[in-house]
Formats: C-alpha cells, structure tokens, sequence
C-alpha cells in the first residue's frame, strides 16, 4: 500500500514561493502517475500538475509557467516548486501516486483519483494579498 505525506507549505504573501514535498513510501510501480492535488474550502479537490513514469508532465492551465514538477532519481518523492503565488493558490495541497498513465493527456484527471479513499494529510499553502 502506497502513503503520501505532504510537506513544505506555509504562508507567503503575492508572488512568493514555496516548494512541496511528497514522500510516497511503498511506490514501486513501473508506470504510473504521480499528481499534485488542491482543494480550496467549499471547493472540490482538483488536479493542477502530474508527472508519468516516463517523464512526461503536465499541469493545469492555472498553474501553467508558474509550477513545476519534479521528482527524485528515486521516483518515491514528489515536489512542486510553485513560483509567483496568488491568493487564488490558497488551498490544502495533496499528492498521490497511482499505477496508471494519461494515454496522451493530464493522468491527474484519471477516474482512479476520483475514487481514492485515501488521501495524506496534505500541506496548507495560504496566499495572502
């Protein structure tokens, strides 16, 4: 069983910059989709940035030329380097892993991330004006 547990956030004021971390211990998947989940209050958890087994990211148009991610040479820790920050970007931050791909678009949409039951306790990221 794959755990996440998420780290890094914090407060910062407009265009700050934070890094999140993500250790998913008992990741040994071959292919698989590594995420950057957020969820605003009173808003659903959405996807903003992903990368694949073979390399290949991709990010959600808010967050696009802003956010980076990457991983380690290990490929069971996640981050997210988030440059430029805005209130907007205020949210608890999640990660997860899971052993599917995008078939050539976002894997952060996959239906498998709709249906996870579990999530780490994430990071709050607050951004303030």
């Amino acid at each position: 069983v794959v755990q996440e547990v998420e780290s890094g956030g914090g407060s910062v004021q407009a265009g700050g910059s934070l890094r999140l971390s993500c250790r998913a211990s008992g990741h040994t998947y071959s292919t698989y989709c590594m995420g950057w989940f957020r969820q605003a209050p009173g808003k659903e958890r959405e996807g903003i940035a992903d990368i694949e087994g073979d390399g290949k990211t991709s990010y959600a148009d808010s967050v696009k030329g802003r956010f980076t991610i990457s991983q380690d040479d290990a490929k069971n820790t996640l981050y997210l380097q988030m440059n430029d920050l805005k209130p907007e970007d205020t949210a608890m931050y999640y990660c997860a892993v899971e052993p599917v791909s995008g078939g050539g678009g976002p894997c952060y949409t996959h239906p498998i991330f709709e249906i996870r039951s579990y999530w780490g306790p994430g990071t709050q990221v607050t951004v303030s004006a």
